[in-house]
Parts: C-alpha cells; sequence; structure tokens
C-alpha cells in the first residue's frame, strides 16, 4: 500500500485530469465570447466548468485522490477562469474596465507573497473559506452579466442579480486576499527561515 507522501505526489488522478479539462476550456470561453460571440455556448461551458469544479474536490474525497498537483491546479483554474470572464466581458462592454483590472490586481498582490513563504519551506498560500466564497460568487456572477447583455425581462433580471454577486465577489475577493496577506505575515513571525543545506 503507498505510503501518504506516494499518494501525495500522484498526477494521473480523476480530480486532476477533471481540472486539466476545465483549464483547456478557458481558452475556448474567450474565443466562444469574443469570437463568434456565442454566449449560449460560452454559458454551457461556464456551467459545466462550475460543475467540475465541485466535482473534483468531491471525487477527491470520495476515492481518496488528493495531490500536491491537485491543491494548485484546482485554485489556478479557478482563476484563469475569472480572468478570462473579466477580460472576455470587459472587451465586449458588459463590464466597466475596472472590474477587470481589480481581481487579477489582487491576485498579482498575492503572488507577490510566495517568495517570502518560500523562504520559510511553504510554497503556497493558505486555503480558507472565505476564499471559496468569493470565487463562488464570482463564478455565478459573470455567467449572470453575460446573460443580462440583451433586452427583456430575463436578461433584465440576470443583469441585476448577476451585479449583486459581483459586488459581493468583488468585496470577500479582496477581503479573503487581506487576510491571506496576514496569513502569510504572521507564518513569517512565527517561523523560522529554512537554511539552505550546505553542498556536498
Amino acid at each position: 500500500m503507498a505510503d501518504h507522501s506516494t499518494r501525495d505526489d500522484r498526477v494521473w488522478t480523476v480530480p486532476n485530469l477533471l481540472s486539466v479539462a476545465r483549464l483547456a476550456g478557458v481558452p475556448v470561453f474567450l474565443w466562444l465570447v469574443l469570437g463568434p460571440e456565442a454566449d449560449a455556448w460560452a454559458l454551457g461551458l461556464l456551467m459545466v466548468s462550475g460543475f467540475t469544479d465541485w466535482l473534483d474536490g468531491y471525487l477527491a474525497r470520495r476515492l481518496d485522490q488528493f495531490s500536491r498537483l491537485g491543491q494548485v491546479l484546482d485554485p489556478v483554474a479557478d482563476r484563469l477562469y475569472i480572468l478570462a470572464v473579466v477580460l472576455g466581458l470587459a472587451l465586449r462592454d458588459i463590464i466597466p474596465w475596472w472590474v477587470a483590472v481589480i481581481l487579477p490586481l489582487r491576485d498579482a498582490l498575492l503572488w507577490i507573497l510566495v517568495p517570502i513563504l518560500r523562504t520559510r519551506g511553504a510554497s503556497a498560500l493558505p486555503v480558507h473559506f472565505l476564499g471559496k466564497a468569493a470565487t463562488f460568487n464570482l463564478l455565478y456572477a459573470f455567467p449572470l452579466l453575460l446573460l443580462g447583455d440583451g433586452d427583456g425581462v430575463i436578461p433584465t433580471l440576470a443583469d441585476v442579480f448577476g451585479w449583486a454577486f459581483a459586488v459581493w465577489g468583488i468585496g470577500l475577493y479582496w477581503w479573503a486576499g487581506i487576510l491571506y496577506a496576514y496569513q502569510v505575515f504572521r507564518y513569517v513571525q512565527t517561523t523560522p527561515r529554512r537554511v539552505a543545506a550546505p553542498d556536498g
């Protein structure tokens, strides 16, 4: 039976394959939105992505297929979808450009913290529920805003609910970012710097 460290190093797991499939859908989404403007297909792709986001976590728990790669792929896929959606919607003039800038800016600021973590032997930012809640709100907001790009009752309602999710999502996204930064600060304060082993 494989030990714990061996299981953590697995690559070919069902959850990881689902995460890779989600990543492959990012350029397809951008092409659908910006090329033929096939919004119905783009919405369908976002729905499938949202379902597989839940499914890979469920299967990781159900099949005991947690891995280090999966812990990286899942949040990367979430952030790339958010980036692709805000870029596509901004280029279509569905959302203002400040929305398309403020979300990636938060991620860029957090990536600056990763080298600091590595000086203490850690390789990734901590994950907590608030960050997942922010992502949940945003992944609901942008499909609704895309659906709201039209006339009629349904697009109007989609636009209203989309902006409600977006406002909450942006607020939570930055709040989670501030908490991440604080957690890194506390971790650095309480964890000694890792000393590199001498050569030879």
